[in-house]
């Protein structure tokens, strides 16, 4: 009895440290700075973009996606979009030929999003682009975010993440994954810079020296996560990743559950895989006292909030039911302090959106959340594609609202 005693304490205790590792980088992203440093007309030198888009099955967006994304305001000879085409219809080819754009077409046994850059990159000489841009097949890039990408290039970033933000949120889901999107861009981004740590990565809104992205990208191990095991190899190399909270990627959010649960299942088999190759790496970096890198493993460590969320409402109200206050004090003030870091995390823009069917919805995804836990064995078989449908345009005066 009291082993198993010792042992719940031990898991409240890890709660409440997971807790409070996302109060204090919620506190310093709502407080602190990112790293814009944009001003428009001051910049001459135009370095040579090349935006990677890796797209599977893509049919269905890459050519709308493809015409938002040439309407930059950069100068049309120095940047190039770059397809990426895995497993497209002959036709969705022929438009795609059509427009002032490079398709690289791929094939694959198993397809992975890993493996389509790692193909691209292998056509692209080194010193071919400046700057190399990763983009999803849906996203739209606001028309100045390449000018805020070459900015920061100019002041001698090698890694930065824009700011990914929904370009839809017409479904109770789509405004939950929306919210859940901008929680990480405090916390995991703003946050991280704010304490001098490297930037979170998201897999798509991201730019990189090329051939510091090319190291970065040469060993993976993940079948899911490759945006994860190129933050820590950039990490590991002695590089931060900046954070450009001004540059907008309008992103298409998960609207349906059965595909927030699909998409869930590979993020968390992504988790996992990263921390059952980095976890003993990241000790070793912490005993050495490099928190930049060790930081990237605790982070993993950290358990998602939705079921953060919902364990520690199991354990206060178990507590409630026990003689010890201990077992009812330490979730509860655990509890209190995560709905206070995710409330500072959520902009005003995405408030005026969240009525009682949103918040009545959070229960039904803790579930599927479950569920995708025990569904990780799929992704660790194959990769787990999250389909994208047409969308609205980006809501750019909204969003610019915090």
């Amino acid at each position: 009895m009291i082993i198993l005693y010792l042992i719940y304490l031990v898991f409240l205790s890890y709660l409440a440290l997971s807790v409070f590792y996302l109060a204090v980088f919620a506190v310093a992203g709502r407080f602190g700075r990112a790293d814009d440093r944009y001003q428009p007309g001051q910049v001459r030198d135009f370095g040579k973009i090349g935006v990677l888009i890796p797209a599977y099955k893509e049919d269905a967006v890459i050519v709308d996606s493809v015409r938002a994304n040439l309407a930059q305001g950069y100068p049309a000879d120095r940047f190039e979009l770059i397809v990426i085409a895995d497993s497209f219809q002959p036709h969705t080819l022929e438009l795609l030929a059509t427009l002032p754009i490079r398709v690289i077409e791929v094939s694959f046994e198993v397809s992975t999003v890993s493996k389509a850059i790692n193909a691209a990159l292998a056509q692209i000489p080194d010193h071919q682009y400046d700057i190399l841009v990763v983009s999803d097949a849906d996203n739209h890039m606001a028309t100045d975010f390449l000018s805020r990408i070459n900015t920061a290039f100019s002041q001698g970033w090698k890694a930065v993440q824009g700011h990914r933000v929904a370009k839809n949120t017409e479904t109770s889901v789509a405004v939950l994954d929306a919210i859940s999107e901008e929680i990480n861009n405090y916390i995991f981004r703003k946050g991280s810079r704010a304490l001098g740590l490297a930037s979170s990565i998201i897999g798509s809104g991201m730019a990189f020296d090329p051939v510091l992205m090319k190291r970065g990208m040469a060993s993976l191990h993940t079948m899911g996560g490759y945006d994860k095991e190129l933050e820590m190899n950039i990490v590991l190399s002695g590089h931060k990743i900046g954070y450009l909270e001004d540059a907008f990627v309008y992103d298409e959010k998960v609207a349906q559950q059965a595909v927030f649960e699909n998409q869930r299942t590979r993020w968390i088999a992504a988790q996992w895989q990263f921390l059952k190759f980095y976890f003993r790496r990241g000790v070793t970096e912490l005993v050495n006292g490099r928190m930049a890198s060790a930081f990237k493993v605790i982070q993993a460590l950290v358990l998602p909030r939705v079921i953060l969320l919902g364990v520690l409402l199991a354990c206060t109200l178990l507590g409630l039911l026990s003689a010890d206050s201990t077992f009812l004090i330490l979730p509860l003030t655990s509890l209190l302090l995560l709905v206070f870091s995710l409330i500072i995390a959520v902009p005003g823009y995405l408030w005026k959106r969240v009525t009682m069917r949103e918040v009545m919805l959070i229960p039904v995804l803790m579930l599927r959340f479950a569920r995708a836990i025990f569904n990780i064995r799929k992704a660790f078989k194959s990769f787990m594609h999250t389909p994208h449908t047409s969308t609205p345009d980006k809501p750019t005066d909204t969003v610019r609202m915090s």
